[in-house]
């Protein structure tokens, strides 16, 4: 069924990548609008391709997998914004944009306040038109996403039959390192939640106490708002908009045990045991979700640089993710400190050979610098077409080059 051309009037806006010294590079669709065709045109007969349709299942084979996972996956994905199949639900509906928060990014029935589909469509008032360095979606294709959030954004299904609800996403990712506090922690389930069971009995927030350990009574407990999504039944969230932000280790727990505990909309008890990677779990219901993030504000030092601009906004598939080697972008590997050390700290750069890339001890003299301001003789400011790093970020990064840019 054609989607109505009543929703295609859409006001302006912009998000998804925020700190990139690059741009990253997307393998994007190219064509194709109707059931018999894959999205680049072609006849499915020819294998391997999902039917344009109106659902998150097709537009996850037909948009984000092939031209938004390269870079939006895993814990480095820009902004937090995870787009494969695992996440993308509860990355999208019912999420407030990080840059823009008067739109979520997917707001069921609401194409309007939807800001993934105004980046896709270019209607963005700054930025760029996603995907970033690849030909755009057809409007065409576009329509499937239009429809879809008309039709509610509903999911693929409501996970397995007698099976125990999971939790597939988490925002912070565990075990990551923020330079920022958190406005809010979100947890993605693969099923339906009983709204009723997401209370602060059993969604909690604890920091440390200053000293990363969570056994020696100094404990700190942190009271936020919690609630199920009223736009998404598998979306957890706690408002941490109020809390003073402290640099400290965190603790962040999901309770399918004891007296209180979090149910599907069957009354079936959370599976939560975390062994280190998504989705949760042991296949039994019951077990708590355990999971930790540090927020550091950025420090002069490589493993902060590293952690909170390198890795999460450089280090992305398609961009400085290397091997390393004469081509850029991946070949200026900045995919760990060890790598970023060895790939910038007194390597010449490739556009101007005369210039270092990081000068040990005279930021001045360092290309990074000179692409990061806007004062580079060659090429545009780094990152690739905005949004640019803050001076203060750019002044810290300036310390640690002038102290030696030591590992």
């Amino acid at each position: 069924m054609p989607v109505p051309k009543t929703i295609r009037r859409f006001p302006r806006f912009t998000d998804l990548i925020a700190i990139l010294l690059v741009s990253c590079t997307f393998v994007a669709c190219t064509a194709g609008s109707g059931e018999g065709l894959s999205v680049s045109g072609r006849p499915l007969s020819e294998g391997g391709n999902v039917p344009l349709a109106a659902t998150l299942a097709s537009i996850q084979a037909n948009v984000f997998d092939p031209s938004c996972v390269v870079c939006h996956s895993g814990a480095s994905a820009p902004l937090g914004l995870r787009l494969d199949a695992a996440s993308s639900f509860t990355s999208l509906v019912g999420v407030t944009s990080r840059q823009a928060g008067a739109f979520l990014l997917v707001a069921p029935g609401d194409v309007d306040r939807s800001y993934l589909v105004k980046k896709l469509d270019g209607s963005a008032s700054e930025g760029e038109q996603m995907p970033l360095g690849g030909p755009p979606i057809p409007e065409s294709t576009i329509d499937f996403v239009r429809q879809w959030i008309v039709d509610g954004a509903p999911p693929d299904s409501s996970g397995v039959p007698g099976q125990p609800p999971v939790i597939v996403s988490l925002t912070p990712a565990p075990d990551s390192v923020a330079a920022n506090f958190p406005v809010q922690i979100s947890v993605g389930f693969d099923q339906d939640i009983d709204a009723s069971t997401i209370n602060e009995l059993t969604f909690t927030l604890v920091r440390s106490g200053g000293d990363g350990q969570f056994d020696n009574g100094n404990e700190i407990a942190i009271s936020a708002p919690v609630s199920l999504s009223a736009s998404n039944a598998r979306l957890a969230l706690m408002d941490l908009a109020a809390v003073s932000p402290v640099d400290d280790r965190y603790r962040v727990s999901l309770l399918g045990s004891g007296p209180n505990m979090i149910l599907n909309v069957s009354g079936v008890a959370l599976d939560g045991e975390f062994a280190g990677s998504l989705p949760s779990g042991d296949g039994t219901q019951g077990g708590d979700f355990v999971a930790e993030f540090e927020v550091q504000g950025l420090q002069a030092s490589l493993p902060s640089i590293q952690a909170n601009v390198f890795g999460p906004g450089c280090a992305v598939s398609g961009c400085h993710s290397g091997p390393a080697g004469p081509n850029l972008p991946a070949g200026m590997d900045l995919s760990s400190a060890g790598n970023s050390l060895a790939s910038l700290v007194n390597i010449a750069s490739v556009q101007v050979p005369t210039e270092l890339r990081v000068a040990s001890g005279d930021a001045d003299a360092s290309y990074l610098i000179q692409k990061l301001e806007g004062g580079a003789a060659v090429g545009a400011r780094m990152p690739l077409g905005g949004a640019f790093l803050d001076q203060a970020t750019i002044d810290v990064i300036r310390v640690w080059i002038d102290n030696g840019a030591s590992p």
